[in-house]
């Protein structure tokens, strides 16, 4: 899976953009900077394929992809862009442990978790996926869509 992969539970809103998919919030994590959905909107069309596309991999590129956001946000909607106040460790590298957030969920949907081989085959895209999508703070209706697109939807 690539950088700039949009799935498919995000559907509703590729076309446009008009919400931050994942693989951009993935690199929002990455670059611990707190976008909102109004900065978001604030960006022109170019500004938010070119956040979707950008990589943001490798230490340069995390580093660049910062800068780049710090601007865009300066930019645009014209107020300095937020540090994360907590930045999340990346527990979507982790792949011999599903987190206990995703283990819980999933029942409450009526899936039983993934099991760890499941999880181990899982890209980071995915997996960060799940995660957010498993949060107590998250509108959390894609969850079982993600499930079912990542190849993981038993029933319970």
């Amino acid at each position: 899976m690539t950088h700039d992969h949009l799935f498919a539970f995000e559907d509703d809103f590729v076309a446009t953009l008009r919400c931050i998919p994942m693989a951009v919030r993935l690199k929002l994590d990455r670059v611990a900077i707190k976008l909102t959905l109004r900065q978001w909107s604030r960006f022109t069309q170019a500004d938010r394929r070119e956040l979707l596309e950008a990589a943001c991999d490798t230490p340069t590129e995390v580093r660049a992809y910062h800068d780049h956001l710090v601007t865009l946000v300066e930019a645009r909607a014209r107020e300095a862009a937020r540090p994360l106040a907590d930045p999340p460790a990346p527990a979507w590298e982790d792949v011999d442990r599903l987190p206990p957030a995703v283990a819980a969920f999933a029942p409450t949907v009526g899936l039983a978790p993934p099991r760890p081989d499941q999880w181990r085959a899982l890209t980071d895209l995915q997996r960060f996926a799940l995660i957010k999508l498993s949060r107590d703070n998250h509108d959390n209706v894609n969850f079982a869509p993600a499930m079912r697109e990542f190849g993981l939807a038993r029933v319970r």
